[in-house]
């Protein structure tokens, strides 16, 4: 009897949680230095959050370790729904790399619990407009007739753009040499000031070089042309038929956040996820809003997941 009084005040506390939530200001981390993905997505979402909410929604840059130290905070917050974090592939990108190395991450995906993808745009492979290739074949033709030679500028190693030009490079049979830089932004100009000639990147970083013709687009990672660049072919149809990589950006929350908060909290993140303002403010910067609540997200995730972990297995010890 006294059990059963237990778990029924206990639930009736989670109920009576619920209805107050968010009760306090909701904090959203970003595991990286301003600017970037994460940090496009997270302004706009503060923005609307603090508007249906009622609560402040401050964003908090965490920056280190390959989005980890972020990453671990979040993980280690009290599981109440008012700890939210934006973040990319380096969240499972950073616990495979360690794998390889012997090393512990600072978190495990058991402490943080999905809520929502809210975009998920491919890369796109780019190449200085004096590489005589329009295409991923003839950039291949050129790889194979100077092993080592072409350079390819990334994010850092095993990181979200190192990992899908690997998976190209292996598909293609090719090799390359590999420049790591310290973000997403840095790669990008080491191919625009002739240090690199090819890097991957969001449609968000690459579109206004392409359109001023300091980059040429030649292929994308997706399985369908991005809106930015419609007629640009995916490296599937191209025949790599493995080759597929997403610069996506979810929404995690610490794991064990009672399921009636949880629930609110899936509703209040589908509603800003929706809001006018908030979806315009990715298309102005070339994003697709591609909302997904957790069970679709949670589809998507394990199948990038499966995907990314088996490409660092091949790319092995650097």
């Amino acid at each position: 009897m006294k059990r059963l009084l237990l778990t029924a005040a206990l639930g009736f506390a989670a109920t009576v949680h619920a209805q107050d939530y968010p009760s306090k200001a909701i904090n959203i981390t970003v595991p990286n230095p301003p600017g970037g993905m994460n940090q496009i997505h997270a302004q706009p979402l503060s923005a609307v959050l603090e508007k249906l909410a009622k609560q402040p929604a401050p964003v908090i840059n965490r920056p280190g370790g390959t989005a980890a130290v972020g990453t671990a905070y979040v993980a280690n917050q009290p599981a109440d729904g008012h700890n939210i974090l934006v973040t990319t592939p380096n969240l499972y990108l950073v616990i495979e790399k360690d794998k390889l190395y012997g090393i512990k991450t600072p978190f495990s995906l058991d402490q943080i619990a999905l809520v929502a993808l809210m975009s998920a745009d491919p890369l796109i492979m780019v190449v200085h407009p004096s590489m005589p290739v329009k295409s991923p074949k003839e950039l291949a033709a050129i790889a194979k007739s100077k092993p080592n030679e072409i350079v390819f500028s990334s994010s850092g190693p095993y990181g979200i753009t190192h990992t899908p030009t690997a998976m190209f490079l292996d598909a293609a049979g090719v090799k390359m040499r590999h420049l790591p830089t310290t973000g997403g932004g840095p790669a990008i100009l080491q191919v625009l000031g002739g240090h690199a000639q090819v890097t991957g990147g969001g449609p968000a970083a690459i579109y206004a070089h392409v359109q001023s013709g300091k980059l040429r687009a030649i292929a994308s990672w997706g399985t369908k042309p991005h809106p930015a660049f419609p007629k640009l072919p995916t490296l599937q149809s191209l025949g790599y038929k493995d080759v597929e990589a997403y610069l996506w950006v979810g929404l995690f929350t610490t794991a064990g956040v009672p399921e009636a908060t949880f629930t609110k909290m899936r509703e209040l993140i589908g509603k800003a996820a929706n809001d006018p303002s908030f979806k315009k403010a990715l298309e102005n910067v070339h994003v697709v809003p591609d909302y997904r609540d957790a069970p679709e997200f949670r589809k998507f995730f394990d199948a990038d997941y499966q995907r990314m972990a088996a490409a660092i297995k091949k790319i092995g010890k650097l």
